[in-house]
């Protein structure tokens, strides 16, 4: 199979949550069939969900992979599980998040993928690190990510320094 072109996005607000975002990036190329080909800064947000949670440490990671979409699931929900990720609750505390944005230019909407992902163009700490990869990107429904990015306010999001 030809090699398409997707993005990831990670997050963690757990277990030190920096160097859990740069192990998956190091750890996803030890996957068969994925590769790595670029990853964006690192930047810090406000939780979304359940109060009184640490923030998250996000980044959007482009790859290049073989992977059908649903394989490609299961090898991002398999990294999280060697990070010890426990689904308690929903927009939880986790120690490793990783959501697949957008699969080639597909549109995917079954019972476990949604592709692109339904908050990618309401989250700052997406839009963002996926602009900073690629800010002219048109998403599958052939819209614009900077016209989101524009209607998403910075708020308190930080990118770290390297």
């Amino acid at each position: 199979m030809n090699k398409v072109r997707c993005f990831i996005g990670l997050g963690s607000n757990l277990n030190n949550p920096v160097e859990q975002v740069r192990s998956a990036l190091k750890e996803l190329n030890d996957i068969a069939g994925i590769r790595v080909t670029r990853h964006s800064a690192l930047y810090r947000s406000e939780p979304v969900g359940p109060a009184g949670q640490p923030d998250y440490i996000n980044a959007v990671a482009e790859l290049n992979t073989s992977l059908q979409p649903l394989e490609l699931l299961d090898a991002l929900q398999q990294l999280e599980q060697m990070h010890q990720r426990k689904r308690i609750q929903h927009w939880g505390p986790r120690t490793l998040d990783l959501d697949l944005l957008l699969y080639n230019n597909e549109t995917i909407n079954n019972e476990r993928l949604t592709v692109p992902h339904p908050y990618i163009t309401e989250r700052n700490f997406v839009l963002r690190p996926l602009a900073d990869l690629e800010s002219d990107l048109t998403l599958p429904d052939g819209s614009k990510l900077m016209h989101y990015l524009a209607d998403c306010p910075m708020g308190t999001l930080e990118q770290l320094p390297l």
